[in-house]
């Protein structure tokens, strides 16, 4: 599903303009963003957490040039579902197999 896809489904569920929709989708998106990039988690209940991982230095390798290249400490963005989020997509899944049956 791509995010004019989800747009889409919005608009028709609740009524609301797709621009509207889209507006408020990159919104949420740019603060998403911008509170990672300045070190702040976010904690959406019942969904789960985006936060900032610190991955640590290591050694990588360049295959072309068959060097070692050390690669630094640096953090990532990730994402964190809730144990609601798990069970609904455990669910659907065991729900899924058991129709294919």
């Amino acid at each position: 599903m791509r995010k004019a896809d989800i747009i889409t489904r919005i608009a028709e569920k609740t009524g609301v303009p797709k621009v509207d929709v889209l507006v408020s989708m990159e919104a949420f998106f740019k603060e998403v963003k911008d509170a990672l990039a300045e070190g702040e988690n976010i904690y959406v209940r019942g969904f789960g957490s985006f936060i900032r991982k610190t991955r640590a230095a290591k050694i990588g390798r360049n295959i072309k040039k068959n060097i070692a290249i050390e690669i630094p400490e640096h953090d990532i963005p990730s994402f964190k579902p809730s144990k609601i989020f798990l069970e609904e997509v455990k669910a659907a899944s065991v729900k899924q197999k058991a129709e294919k049956k």
